[in-house]
């Protein structure tokens, strides 16, 4: 047995595969923690995952760009992922014509809170230009805000990792906000969350139940597409603004 086991981790060590495997073996792991801990907030599958990696890619002295190879795939799902997240929405379309008003309002609230206030406090804290322009698109699901980063004169490789860490303390933090503001509307945890913390707060929303996930999918996209819009107009102005 052990003998076929070292046999299977030469040919996958030799291979681009072996990113991949190790990738889904650790949010396979991460998820059974997070349901041995009853879906604690801190026992987030995305957040031990990627712990897991990064103590296995350091402990072998693996590069990124070597695991990434086989990662990417998972990196290509991502766009169909998010596009399939429109189905459960669509059982919300009644509910989500009632809303459009408040959703809208609360949409550009939270574009703009996001973006200017992590702008405001990385100047405050003697940030360069480079990763302020980094730090605004932080609440935007990663490809989108790389690519803002990008056009915006930023670091996107920066901004990857805020957006992450945003997410991952959004997911884990959003319960607790939640009940300190007494608030217990589906649509409206859902929806902040997926404006405030995109994928990995989506995925969160999801697990507390389908119409949470729904409007935090709508949230996410929706301020992937306002942040789009207005960020290489707006951050001109303020990083002209903050001198």
């Amino acid at each position: 047995m052990n003998a076929r086991i070292n046999e299977i981790w030469v040919y996958l060590s030799a291979s681009p595969l072996l990113g991949l495997t190790l990738t889904l073996l650790a949010y396979q792991g991460a998820v059974w923690v997070n349901r041995r801990c009853s879906g604690h907030p801190l026992a987030n599958p995305v957040l031990i995952a990627v712990i897991a990696l990064v103590a296995m890619l350091w402990a072998s002295g693996t590069p990124y760009r070597t695991y990434f190879d086989g990662a990417q795939f998972v990196h290509f799902l991502l766009g169909p992922a998010t596009v399939a997240l429109a189905i459960p929405l669509h059982a919300q379309l009644d509910r989500l014509r009632r809303m459009a008003g408040p959703l809208l309002v609360a949409l550009l609230g939270g574009c703009l809170t996001a973006a200017v206030s992590a702008a405001l406090i990385g100047k405050l804290l003697g940030a360069s230009e480079a990763t302020v322009l980094s730090l605004a698109p932080k609440s935007v699901t990663t490809p989108i805000a790389m690519g803002i980063a990008e056009r915006l004169g930023g670091l996107p490789s920066l901004t990857a990792v805020l957006v992450i860490l945003t997410g991952i303390l959004g997911a884990v933090g959003a319960q607790w906000v939640y009940g300190l503001m007494k608030c217990h509307d589906a649509a409206v945890r859902g929806f902040s969350l997926g404006v405030a913390s995109h994928g990995i707060g989506t995925a969160r929303a999801f697990q507390i139940g389908e119409r949470t996930g729904a409007f935090a999918a709508l949230g996410m996209g929706l301020n992937g597409l306002l942040t789009a819009v207005l960020l290489p107009w707006l951050m001109p102005i303020l990083i002209r603004w903050l001198g």
